[in-house]
């Protein structure tokens, strides 16, 4: 089930996250430039070879699943492009483990970059340094984008008992003045 953002807590009550689940969530939902000018140069150092395909980038529709009021149930909500892969790094002789992606929507090449950080994510000599110049800026673009959108729905919202109370006051004021 694909989630709209990524805040850090589980999807619903008593489901627990691992680290994986987590930074994979902020990987498809990552842009391709970001990805790409994060690994570029660290893959271009320590990984010469063509990625191993396990599964080429391909487009699919998948069903995704709401929940009423957030924690009731289940409910089919509709389907959503997707496009998924799964490769292997070789480092050497050495293999990497299986790196794994889904994305929204018809994005190959993202996929594939996602796919990528998620096999050297797995690496714990891989790990740190793309915490710091993958994962940390990551998490600051979308909290950025998620900053945005919840400005943009709060310039919308009304206030509906202060215009009751406005269209009451005035009311109340003529009944009291016969």
């Amino acid at each position: 089930m694909l989630q709209k953002f990524d805040s850090g807590l589980p999807p619903h009550p008593g489901a627990e996250r691992s680290a994986r689940q987590t930074w994979m969530a902020q990987l498809a939902r990552a842009p391709q430039e970001l990805l790409s000018q994060a690994l570029a140069k660290h893959l271009a150092e320590q990984f010469k070879d063509e990625p191993q395909w396990l599964r080429r980038p391909e487009t699919g529709l998948m069903m995704v699943q709401g929940r009423a009021g957030g924690s009731g149930e289940r409910f089919n909500l509709g389907e959503v492009t997707i496009t998924r892969c799964a490769l292997r790094l070789k480092h050497g002789g050495a293999t990497s483990p299986v790196g794994v992606a889904y994305v929204l929507g018809r994005k190959h090449r993202q996929a594939q970059w996602a796919a990528m950080a998620d096999a050297l994510l797995q690496d714990p000599a891989q790990h740190a340094p793309l915490e710091a110049s993958l994962l940390a800026p990551l998490r600051q673009y979308l909290q950025t984008q998620l900053s945005q959108r919840q400005q943009r729905a709060r310039s919308t919202q009304v206030d509906f008992l202060t215009v009751a109370r406005e269209a009451g006051g005035a009311d109340d004021e003529e009944s009291a003045n016969p």
